[in-house]
């Protein structure tokens, strides 16, 4: 149906770390879907790789902008990974809990990745290493566009032991609704540009997107595991459509397996509909 994503209040969509808004689209096909489905589609405009902290200042500022243009009271959040801790922080230490109707979450570290824990406590020269990678990288996001770059911050800020710090000082708003998803590859060779990082999550003998595991990113109304209908399952990247075609031919056998991540994401926002946000 034309109108099945014309929620009541806009929705924001944030992206994670690593990347920016702009020309080549964080989100592929998905805000255009959207918006043939009804839905008001905005964008954070924050730093790729900047702290916590720094990027919510920047999303702050667009909710702000956003219910100037649109009129709308609220918004409805949808954050892949990092950004979805930068919501957190926009609702609970900024104090946005009235601003904001929904955070769903995708892939979202709430509980910290392990296998960040692990590396953060290598031998000092190896993070040594990590350091001057880390600053490198602020080097090629500064020249694209961040403002305030930042990966080693990054990287500490998405461990166990921080974000156990940080769920304690940015509780829930009750006047929110969280929801979190997750997501799974079936094995190495389901996305390329995952297969290290898969097998370096998978020697903690566990599942993952190549990055997080179901459990290190489940928080508030856990809407479930997600994978594909083929051979791939879903990567980090496939969650956000980076290679803007269908997942796979196959058709779904039933709500936790999907063909083409735009279903996805219609679904996610319907529901937002059908709850009066």
């Amino acid at each position: 149906m034309a109108d099945s994503c014309a929620t009541k209040y806009p929705i924001l969509m944030l992206h994670g770390m690593g990347f920016r808004d702009g020309k080549f689209g964080y989100w592929g096909r998905i805000p255009d879907v959207l918006r043939a489905g009804g839905a008001r589609v905005f964008h954070g405009g924050q730093d790729g790789n900047a702290s916590i902290e720094y990027n919510a200042g920047i999303i702050a500022g667009a909710i702000d902008r956003i219910l100037r243009e649109t009129g709308a009271e609220k918004v409805n959040v949808i954050a892949h990974s990092k950004g979805g801790l930068e919501t957190r922080y926009v609702i609970s230490t900024m104090g946005y809990g009235d601003r904001i109707a929904s955070l769903t979450t995708i892939s979202t570290p709430h509980n910290g990745s392990v296998a960040l824990s692990k590396i953060m406590k290598l031998p000092k020269p190896l993070r040594a290493l990590i350091y001057i990678g880390a600053k490198i990288t602020d080097f090629f996001h500064l020249i694209s566009g961040d403002k305030k770059p930042d990966t080693y911050t990054c990287i500490r800020q998405l461990t166990r032991e921080y974000m156990a710090e940080f769920g304690r000082d940015n509780p829930a708003d009750d006047r929110v609704l969280y929801r979190s998803c997750a997501f799974v590859m079936k094995n190495a060779l389901s996305d390329g540009i995952m297969t290290f990082p898969y097998l370096g999550v998978k020697a903690l003998n566990t599942q993952s997107d190549g990055f997080l595991t179901p459990e290190e990113v489940r928080y508030g109304e856990f809407l479930g595991t997600f994978t594909g209908t083929g051979r791939r399952g879903i990567s980090h990247c496939d969650e956000v459509d980076l290679r803007r075609r269908r997942l796979s031919r196959k058709k779904p056998q039933d709500e936790h397996h999907i063909s083409d991540i735009t279903d996805f994401y219609i679904r996610l926002v319907s529901e937002l509909k059908e709850r009066g946000l």
